[in-house]
């Protein structure tokens, strides 16, 4: 072999060492490692991202201006209950409760019939005298095609709308404003319902 063939031999197998040592391998170990942290990472950022959205049990938190009162009692009384609140949100109540199954009463109720219905996952709503025909049109509409509601007026009213569930309250200027249906949305049979799956009529059908 000549000298030159030699030469051009050598170079070609400094080149292939050269070649593998500058080769680079793919790293498979640290590729797996940060897969499996971006993972966790994924699957606690979600869980985080569920725990914070508003359920269905805290529907109080996402509409503005319920009121809530917790620690209601919820006793079975006769005769009249001193409550701090018009209308009540709870706390002891007749016996009897006043039927909800989409009633609409031209009549004030007592308040300790409702607040047993209220025990029941009724929503109360309540207008003060003198609504204009048209909102006391679209309430009782709202209330005749929804179970466990029911309608009355409450003359002490110191807003011209109340929506009242067990231990939550929504005092509204206009019938219109979108948070009645939110509010019935929530709390008709909502996790406020201190009995769930009790009866929504049967009961006492008259002021």
């Amino acid at each position: 072999m000549s000298k030159s063939a030699r030469n051009q031999q050598a170079r070609k197998k400094n080149a292939r060492k050269k070649n593998a040592l500058t080769q680079r391998q793919v790293p498979w170990g640290g590729i797996a490692f940060f897969t499996v942290i971006g993972l966790v990472a994924v699957v606690a950022i979600g869980y985080a991202f569920v725990q914070s959205r508003p359920s269905s049990a805290d529907g109080a938190s996402s509409i503005k201006g319920v009121v809530v009162k917790d620690g209601l009692s919820r006793n079975h009384v006769s005769g009249t209950v001193s409550y701090d609140g018009n209308p009540p949100m709870g706390g002891d109540h007749d016996p009897v409760w006043q039927n909800c199954d989409g009633r609409v009463y031209d009549q004030a109720l007592r308040n300790e019939n409702a607040v047993h219905s209220l025990e029941h996952g009724a929503v109360w709503i309540t207008y003060r005298p003198g609504l204009p025909t048209a909102q006391l049109d679209a309430l009782k509409a709202k209330v005749e095609r929804t179970d466990y509601t029911f309608l009355s007026p409450y003359p002490t009213l110191d807003a011209p709308i109340a929506l009242t569930a067990w231990g939550h309250q929504l005092k509204l200027q206009d019938a219109g404003d979108a948070r009645v249906d939110r509010f019935l949305r929530a709390f008709v049979k909502g996790p406020q319902t201190p009995e769930p799956g009790a009866a929504c009529d049967g009961a006492k059908d008259t002021p």
